[in-house]
């Protein structure tokens, strides 16, 4: 969901086109950092769908929905999984996320032991302007327009509404899942549209909205600290050693070197500091974030990579002093994702980030996913707490990409707080939503993590991460996160019922 995720994305793209240039990881949330996620479980159970199920499907959507004096269609993607499904069963809706929608999602996740339990039909709609859903010609400021969580939301209205009547389903129950962003897309599906969508389960859902978002470094320190409280501390003995070193050009070599940098190392404006340090940091916050996910079946690398392993390595004084450390992790991750060394210069970034061409290098979910976080959520993972490990990428860092990718300048106070208003934020008020979140995930700060009713109620699980509860059942699962799946379960049971 942060910036972070896209610039790997960036890098995996140009080196697709140019192998000597080295990437950095892109790992799309369960939310997006982004593909905030969606996903869940127990693979024993989880017929296989054949390839014809899992092929892809379209569905006519008006580009705007909300001016009827625009008649521009466009198709939108999606999947189908019928293996589980009795006649007078309930329809599960997957929504998608900012990123592409992944087919692997119709034969694994705790959703399809839902589904073979309760006689369900799956399905999975992808997010307007993400994957292959592509509504305008290209990504410009003016077609970005139309990308929006309403839009979305309108999308899966429609969708739903069409899809009922040509399959016969108008009488039977829907429920909407979502982890991460599509998690708060489900929560708030269920809550505009009540009568499209009879409950709805909302995983690692960051409901409210906030244009400085400290707290995620928070609960990075913390989430560390719980592997060994000296962690964190040396994390942040490494971080301010950088930043003292990045006074002095007479270092950049050593830097350049010590970090395997693709170029030697040019520090011409803040902006070029904040964007070498948020990309470091950013190897400790996707392993917290994603820490002991059962993610392998969508094919993602590096899962190995743990929090267990960030605290090992920053522990070891064999590898050096803790900012020697901090370097050789930094090389562990290229190693993993078979980079060769790491694009830390911010105008490439700029400069990729403003392509507007679907085939251009941030066209995979970078460009359109910083674009929302401009026009609705804020979601900024800035440094500017004092109680987390690192250094040097502030609000202002992340407000002046909006400026220099979209040339916005309006008030993203004024705007995220119109989000909040729309939704509700912390106090979503509606029926049948249960928020499943993760001690451990840094996004559990701005979701639901106690009960608002009865009727609303919150999942926290001890010691897991982002969207836990989504993905494949494993022997080794926390007792905890077993039953939060059964809980949910045994909520749908009930809720269906009614």
């Amino acid at each position: 969901m942060t910036h972070f995720y896209f610039k790997m994305a960036l890098e995996c793209n140009r080196f697709q086109k140019n192998p000597s240039i080295l990437l950095t990881v892109f790992i799309l949330s369960c939310f997006s950092r982004t593909v905030l996620c969606s996903r869940v479980y127990r693979y024993e159970s989880h017929a296989r769908v054949s390839e014809a199920t899992v092929a892809d499907q379209w569905f006519i959507q008006r580009l705007d929905h909300f001016n009827g004096a625009d008649a521009r269609v466009w198709k939108q993607r999606y999947f189908i999984n019928d293996s589980f499904y009795r006649p007078g069963g309930p329809v599960f809706l997957m929504i998608g996320g900012e990123g592409p929608a992944n087919p692997a999602w119709m034969q694994y996740g705790t959703w399809l032991l839902y589904a073979q339990k309760l006689g369900a039909l799956c399905l999975l709609l992808e997010h307007r302007f993400y994957g292959k859903s592509h509504p305008t010609e290209n990504l410009s400021n003016a077609n970005l327009e139309f990308l929006s969580s309403r839009q979305a939301l309108a999308d899966l209205a429609h969708f739903r509404t069409v899809t009922a009547a040509v399959r016969g389903l108008t009488n039977s129950k829907w429920v909407a899942f979502g982890g991460s962003y599509p998690g708060s897309l489900a929560a708030w599906f269920r809550l505009k549209y009540p009568h499209l969508v009879h409950a709805a389960v909302a995983t690692s859902a960051p409901v409210h909205a906030t244009v400085n978002f400290p707290e995620y470094l928070e609960v990075v320190w913390r989430s560390l600290a719980e592997e060994n409280p000296e962690c964190p501390l040396l994390v942040k003995k490494a971080s301010d050693t950088l930043v003292a070193r990045l006074q002095d050009p007479k270092t950049y070599d050593n830097i350049t070197e010590d970090f395997r940098l693709c170029s030697k190392l040019q520090i011409q404006s803040k902006m070029d500091s904040a964007y070498l340090l948020e990309s470091l940091a950013g190897n400790f916050m996707d392993v917290v974030q994603y820490n002991e996910d059962n993610r392998a079946f969508e094919g993602v690398v590096g899962t190995n990579i743990t929090i267990k392993v960030l605290c090992g390595m920053m522990l070891d004084s064999s590898l050096g002093n803790p900012y020697d450390r901090y370097a050789a992790l930094a090389r562990l991750m290229q190693k993993t994702f078979s980079q060769s060394c790491t694009d830390v210069q911010y105008k490439n970034y700029i400069q990729e980030m403003s392509n507007t061409s679907w085939s251009g290098p941030a066209a995979g979910g970078g460009r359109q996913w910083v674009y929302q976080t401009c026009t609705e959520f804020g979601f900024y993972q800035s440094t500017d707490s004092p109680n987390q490990p690192f250094s040097g990428f502030p609000l202002q860092y992340y407000l002046q990409q909006c400026a220099d990718i979209y040339n916005l300048s309006t008030s993203l106070d004024d705007i995220v707080q119109q989000t909040n208003e729309e939704y509700g934020g912390y106090d979503i008020r509606t029926t049948r939503i249960v928020f499943p979140n993760g001690s451990i995930d840094p996004w559990h700060a701005l979701g639901v993590t106690k009960d608002i009713t009865d009727d609303l109620p919150a999942v926290f699980i001890k010691g897991t991460a982002h969207c836990a509860n989504m993905y494949p059942a494993r022997t080794e699962d926390l007792p905890q996160l077993v039953l939060a799946r059964d809980h949910v379960f045994l909520l749908l049971q009930k809720w269906l019922a009614e």
